[in-house]
């Protein structure tokens, strides 16, 4: 046989021996990684079963069910004592309601002033979203005792309660920007700077996201000076 010959065979045979070693180590390696992914999965089955039996998220789910029973509970005594509307006294019965319950919003109002129609329409929505705070409003003409005791002397006039003692009142529209069309918001945060209301959690992200939202906007027509703003 010619040694040119020989030598190419044998060379062909050597490159045939280290591309089958290839082929099952390339083989050996994709055999591992399943295992391993399958292996992977098992665990992640495991753990998410373990996670479901976990004693700590077991107590979390139940204090969160107890803190929602025991707020709807207070929501429904609160109701009882005449909180989550808004309604109308009488002079006898104003000192009851004042002392009746921590914080309290009375309106003394006259039937035909249209401002105290205004005030009236604000606190009615008001009333269905704080429960925490009483509302209620009395007849300044059918009151002519609480009139002259808490110095009422221009209506509409808003006083705010705390565990039956006067604190604080808006007189007119003074503190809202002197006109009629003011929105509820406005009522809201004066009452909630004054202590009288509770912020609402969803009021807070609210306002987080529409300035998170401004922000953004600005930050846009900073990068684009030239857009038009429509």
């Amino acid at each position: 046989m010619d040694p040119d010959s020989v030598k190419s065979t044998l060379s062909n045979l050597a490159f045939g021996n280290v591309m089958a070693a290839a082929a099952r180590d390339y083989q050996k390696e994709v055999l591992a990684q399943g295992k391993s992914q399958a292996s992977s999965s098992v665990n992640q089955e495991v753990d998410l079963d373990e996670l479901m039996d976990d004693p700590e998220l077991e107590k979390l789910h139940a204090d969160r069910i107890a803190a929602l029973k025991k707020e709807a509970e207070k929501r429904e005594a609160l109701k009882k004592q005449g909180h989550g509307e808004y309604r109308e006294v009488t002079e006898g019965d104003f000192l009851g309601e004042v002392t009746g319950s921590e914080k309290v919003i009375c309106h003394f109002y006259h039937r035909e002033f249209y401002r105290c129609k205004i005030v009236d329409k604000h606190l009615k929505t008001l009333a269905l979203k704080h429960v925490d705070t009483k509302f209620i409003k009395l007849d300044a003409e059918n009151a002519p005792f609480f009139v002259a005791k808490l110095g009422v002397k221009t209506l509409p006039c808003v006083i705010l309660f705390r565990k039956g003692i006067a604190v604080d009142r808006l007189v007119g529209f003074q503190d809202l920007g002197g006109k009629d069309d003011f929105p509820t918001k406005t009522l809201e945060a004066l009452l909630i700077k004054k202590g009288i209301l509770i912020e609402k959690k969803e009021d807070a992200d609210a306002e987080d996201d529409g300035n998170h939202e401004n922000r953004r906007r600005t930050v846009r027509s900073s990068l684009n000076p030239d857009s038009d703003s429509d």
